[in-house]
């Protein structure tokens, strides 16, 4: 035996002197020849020269020999096992047999063998053939049918990347697939098993047949699969992404995780049958209730019928959940719980002694630093059904000191007073609508047009079965007066928003087409119109709107308030993608004053929310050029890329810095929109970034820069009670004590940063950020449009539009309640989400978590999860209602 090479450092060796210099260099020189061979082990030199041996006899004539010498190979190739970094040995050896192997191959009659020797070269094919051969592919093909996972994992993988390459090959030739097929059903049974659910997926998804994962996944894995098909889904272009989710949904169907497959059915937007697919899975009456609160969040307007629920008790308590009636005495528990329900006043939002100096004596027109705290007002006590302005009990006379507020406002100044009674008392009907009757009977045209308003806000997304608001709004439609019949038309487009009711149809078309209509009568129609039939893409009345546009004269073209039009529009269309073009071609033909307008407004809008990076980039693209004075079609352009990239984090991210590109290269006309496109992105989610760049807008010189960037700063603190955020806006309301419109926005920028007292969001998504309200968007979308032109509508006669982001208030809020649906307090943890698609094991879902007990809130981001096991609850999503049941197998220590 010979000596090893590299003897072990235990050996003793002599202790000589090293060998001079010019000795070891010729020692070198001799030694590159051997050196290939030197560097083995004694082990690995035996294996090298067993293998040569192997491939010779593999070649022999004898078959029997042959067998030996394959199978012999084929125990050396499996049972090596190597570091992840390095080649396996026996294939490192082989390496120069390669070729001779193949063209031996090509050389072998048909037989088992040369299956067998197929099967061997397909896995030396992993290390040594050249890019883009798939030779791996070829000799799997042409070998034996056995076991692919006994080659190991990383060959499965090799083959699956293969597979996707030559699927499109022969997609592109018209080949048959179907050999291609049995390997895929393999290399996906493999993976299931080796909890890789992601790689699965991504190569059912390459060769087109997701269909195939539903009789792979079990009970263990069948979540993983889903999260990460619902997950990608959002990346996905247009129909690959419902099919992802439908695919998800008929798995968690199969398991019945039924609460899971309701979040999708919402997503899919082919609801209805679905949702009541879902209903109809189960007879379990209190996750019936659960799938209602789920449906009632989302804002989904459905009628329980018998199939849901045969018992009428039964229906009558689920349909009480759907219609959301139990919303205002949830949160009003909320507040007691957080001890937040004594009502505030504006000043107690301005915190006037904060600032020093010169901001705190204001000597601007008393009526709009009233109506500014009308507003204050009204958003810090919404919901909470008291304040210190509009309800507030006075000693001296019966008629209540509300008067009196009422009327320290100017001509339409009232109705936003008016209407501020709504919001005071929104989601409580009963004592709302009784509230706002008094002032249904005023004399004042302006007070009647905001308590119309106002009951249009009070039963804001939740519904009655006697539908009060209808029946008292649909006598003020014909009136004569303008402002009565807007607050009228406005207050039903709230209600109703997202209910597709037929009767309103009827009603507001004639309001669209009738020619005598004014002109800002005509606009709220559509507005309440395309609320109401958010996302519907309703044929008939796309019609009547664009008619109305087409009719419209060169002078009232040039009304600003047009602009709310297109929006109208669009909003049949909010996230419908391709339903849209048709209608998009028919805006081509108008006016080339409104044409491209509402070409890019459309766009936007049925983009909104998917995420699509076309569309994303052909809007970049709009913004990009340089125009004549005059143009207003960039605005909405820089507004559809927000709306567009919203739907995920990653684009949301990219999409704030194309828009620090924008405001750096851009025109004015869009430099004032890009404050409002950071606003909608990080809606109620105030990221430092962009808050810094709105508090370094907020200064611009550009007075509707400035405006629309102090607006966004209360967007993004929404209802979180930023003390950030609220230190700047101070500050700004002493920079700006002079101007009278930017006081105004700050005043209602710190409104909105303190909304609900900090238990609201205006974010449109929920459900742990997968699902999104398209009443909430729409609702988000007008306002934010109407912004684009502050002067003309919000800081003019029109400011009463704010309350249309009435849609997207929601308490961020986890309220725990127990089988008979009362509030049940309990421990839960919150802390950061974090993302755990396709990670290994069963990861952390939180980080960073703190213990409370129920109710809590949530902040963006946070997730909610329970600290004990005492409890089941009844939905994967602890978000708004939550209803636990006992868990039989808990027993207390």
């Amino acid at each position: 035996m010979a000596p090893p090479e590299n003897p072990s450092p235990a050996a003793p060796a002599e202790p000589s002197q090293p060998p001079p210099p010019a000795a070891a260099a010729k020692g070198k020189g001799k030694k590159k020849d051997e050196k290939k061979d030197d560097d083995l082990s004694e082990e690995d030199l035996a294996l090298k020269e067993q293998l040569e041996l192997y491939v010779v006899r593999a070649q022999d004539a004898d078959p029997g020999v042959q067998k030996l010498a394959l199978e012999s190979m084929r125990q050396e190739i499996r049972s090596a096992t190597s570091s992840m970094t390095s080649v396996p040995k026996p294939l490192k050896f082989l390496r120069p047999h390669f070729g001779t192997l193949k063209s031996y191959f090509e050389t072998m009659p048909e037989s088992e063998l040369k299956k067998y020797m197929a099967d061997i070269l397909s896995v030396l094919a992993l290390t040594m053939s050249i890019e883009g051969e798939r030779e791996s592919l070829k000799y799997r093909l042409l070998g034996s049918e056995g076991d692919i996972g006994s080659w190991g994992h990383e060959y499965v993988r090799n083959l699956a990347g293969e597979i996707a390459q030559e699927f499109q090959k022969r997609q592109d030739d018209d080949l048959p697939i179907d050999a291609l097929m049995e390997l895929v059903q393999q290399i996906v049974s493999f993976h299931m098993k080796h909890n890789a659910e992601p790689e699965a997926v991504d190569l059912l998804m390459e060769v087109e047949d997701l269909d195939l994962l539903v009789e792979h996944v079990d009970a263990t894995n069948y979540k993983r699969a889903c999260l990460y098909l619902t997950s990608s889904s959002k990346f996905l272009p247009a129909p690959d992404d419902s099919l992802a989710l439908d695919i998800a949904y008929t798995i968690y169907m199969k398991f019945g995780d039924l609460a899971s497959a309701l979040r999708i059915s919402l997503q899919l937007e082919k609801s209805p049958q679905y949702v009541k697919q879902v209903y109809t899975a189960t007879d379990d009456l209190l996750l019936k209730k659960q799938f209602s609160y789920l449906i009632a969040r989302h804002g989904l307007v459905m009628e329980i019928d018998d199939e849901i629920a045969a018992d009428d008790n039964d229906k009558e308590v689920l349909q009480e959940i759907v219609n959301n009636t139990k919303l205002s005495e949830g949160y009003l528990t909320l507040a007691r719980d957080i001890e937040v329900m004594e009502p505030k006043s504006p000043e107690d939002i301005y915190k006037v002694h904060l600032i020093d100096g010169r901001g705190a004596s204001s000597s601007l027109d008393s009526a709009r630093q009233n109506l500014a705290a009308t507003f204050v007002n009204a958003f810090v006590n919404a919901g909470f059904g008291q304040d210190k302005l509009m309800t507030a009990p006075s000693d001296s006379s019966s008629s209540g000191s509300s008067g009196n507020w009422l009327f320290k406002n100017k001509e339409h100044g009232k109705a936003s007073a008016a209407a501020s009674l709504g919001m005071i008392l929104l989601w409580d009907t009963d004592s709302g609508l009784a509230q706002l009757d008094k002032y249904l009977h005023s004399n004042d045209t302006h007070v009647v047009a905001g308590a119309l308003l106002g009951i249009g806000i009070v039963t804001c997304g939740v519904k009655s079965d006697c539908d009060p608001a209808f029946a008292i709004l649909m006598e003020y439609i014909g009136k004569d007066d303008s402002n009565i019949r807007i607050g009228a038309i406005l207050g039903l487009g709230i209600a109703y928003a997202g209910s597709q009711k037929e009767e309103l149809k009827m009603h507001l078309s004639a309001v669209l087409g009738d020619s005598q209509s004014p002109l800002e009568v005509l606009v709220f129609s559509a507005i309440a119109l395309g609320l109401v039939f958010v996302g519907s893409c309703n044929e008939e009345i796309a019609q009547s709107i664009i008619f109305a546009l087409m009719e419209r004269s060169e002078a009232e073209l040039a009304e600003p308030i047009i602009r709310l039009l297109p929006v109208a529009l669009g909003l049949l269309y909010l996230g419908k993608q391709d339903s849209v073009e048709a209608t998009a071609e028919v805006s081509k033909t108008f006016d080339e004053k409104i044409g491209k307008y509402c070409d890019v407004t459309l766009m936007s809008l049925a983009y909104a929310g998917t995420g699509n990076v076309l569309k994303v980039q052909k809007l970049l693209g709009i913004c990009s050029q340089h125009l004549e004075k005059g143009e207003t079609h960039q605005g909405p352009a820089v507004l559809g890329i927000a709306l567009i990239a919203m739907a995920e984090e990653l684009g949301a991210e990219m999409a704030v810095r194309s828009l620090e590109r924008l405001l750096q290269y851009g025109e004015q006309n869009i430099r004032r929109a890009v404050p409002l496109a950071l606003g909608i992105l990080c809606i109620s989610n105030p990221k430092v970034n962009v808050m810094d760049t709105l508090s370094r807008l907020s200064h611009d010189a550009d007075a509707d820069v400035s405006m629309a960037a102090i607006i966004s700063l209360g967007l993004i603190g929404a209802g979180t009670n930023n003390a950030r955020i609220a230190g700047m806006l101070r500050n700004l309301s002493s920079y700006y004590y002079k101007e009278a419109a930017h006081l105004f926005c700050v005043r209602i920028a710190q409104g909105l940063v303190h909304l609900g007292k900090g238990l609201l969001t205006l974010s449109p998504y929920h459900s742990d950020r997968f699902l999104l309200s398209p009443m909430a968007l729409g609702g988000l979308v007008t306002v934010l449009h109407a912004c684009l032109d502050m002067k003309s509508t919000i800081l003019g006669k029109y400011h009463y539009i704010l309350y249309i982001i009435v849609l997207a208030m929601q308490p961020r809020m986890l309220l725990t309640v127990d089988e008979d649906l009362k509030p049940l307090s309990v421990p839960v943890r919150v802390g950061q989400a974090v993302d755990v698609v396709g990670q290994a094991g069963r990861p952390k879902t939180i980080t960073g978590f703190q213990t409370h007990s129920t109710p809590v809130l949530l902040a963006a981001g946070e997730r909610a999860e329970l600290a004990t096991e005492k409890y089941i609850p009844l939905t994967p999503v602890l978000e708004g209602f939550v209803i636990l049941k006992k868990n039989p197998e808990y027993h207390e220590e």
